[in-house]
Order: structure tokens, then C-alpha cells, then sequence
């Protein structure tokens, strides 16, 4: 007896969050894309999943793996861009008040920004973190620590309560 939900039901119940996860790791221009490919590569694989499996993470994976393609693309054909225009929106495009803050998040390191993006826009654990890195448990926690502390070195409007002097 098949006890998964929908393919569809698991795109409405998780398509914000691996929107949110693509814009934060690819910035508002390249994320679309990169979820539609996640989708469309979940979609394919959906009937093979195991019935226990951590959807959310699963598709987390699947996005990390897509956003990397689309940064190896990026790589191999540069083009020259004007500035994209920021517009207040939800869903992770960045507000007018936190359009400073996701440019600092743009320019951390690339496994502290996955790992801020991971588990803080997608809410991931560390163990689920660390096995879309390829890494340790406690490197992902390291990843997202020293992301946090640089955000807070780096952005003048960071929150410092409870940081260490």
C-alpha cells in the first residue's frame, strides 16, 4: 500500500521553502530556474523514494545540487548583467530592510552561506546539513557558525544579543 502523498502536495507543501533556499544560495535572478529543475528532477525520482524519507531534505538536496549546476553554468559562460532591480516582496526575495543584509549573505563563503540558507531559511538540521555538504555533522555547525559571525562583523544592522564580546 503506497502511503505517499501526491507529487503535488509535496510541491505545495514544500516549493517556498526550496524557493527561499534558491534564492538565498543563487539570489532572486537564477533561483527560479533552479527550482524549476528541482521540481522537475523530483518529480522524476518521486516514485522511488522511500515512503520514510525526509521529503523537505530530500528536496533541499536536490536544490543544492541544481544551484551548484547553475553556478558551474555561470562559471563557463559569463555574462555581463545590469543591476537587477530589488522589489519588495515575500517568499525570500529580500525586502528593501533586508536587502543589506542578504548582500552580506551573498558574499560569505560559499559552504557558510549554504549552511546559513540551510538552516535558517529552510530549517534543516545539522545531520541533513552536513550530508548536502558532504561533510561532518559539527563542519556544518561550524559552516553556520562562523556564517553568523561574519554576518555580525559584516552587518552593521545585525542583531549581537547573546553574541560573545
Amino acid at each position: 500500500m503506497n502511503m505517499k502523498q501526491p507529487f503535488e502536495s509535496v510541491v505545495a507543501q514544500h516549493g517556498a521553502t526550496v524557493l527561499r533556499v534558491c534564492r538565498v544560495v543563487l539570489g532572486p535572478h537564477d533561483a527560479d530556474d533552479a527550482w524549476s529543475e528541482t521540481f522537475l528532477a523530483a518529480m522524476r525520482a518521486y516514485p522511488d523514494l522511500p515512503e520514510t524519507a525526509n521529503v523537505e531534505a530530500w528536496l533541499v538536496t536536490i536544490a543544492h545540487r541544481k544551484a551548484i549546476d547553475v553556478l558551474r553554468a555561470a562559471k563557463r559562460n559569463p555574462l555581463p548583467v545590469d543591476e537587477v532591480p530589488e522589489t519588495p516582496a515575500g517568499q525570500g526575495i529580500p525586502d528593501a530592510e533586508a536587502i543589506d543584509v542578504w548582500e552580506t549573505v551573498k558574499e560569505l563563503p560559499s559552504k557558510q552561506r549554504q549552511a546559513i540558507a540551510y538552516r535558517y531559511v529552510a530549517g534543516l538540521a545539522y545531520a541533513e546539513i552536513a550530508e548536502i555538504l558532504g561533510g561532518t555533522v559539527e563542519a556544518a555547525r561550524r559552516a553556520a557558525a562562523d556564517g553568523l559571525k561574519n554576518l555580525r562583523k559584516q552587518y552593521p544592522g545585525a542583531n549581537t544579543k547573546g553574541a560573545s564580546p
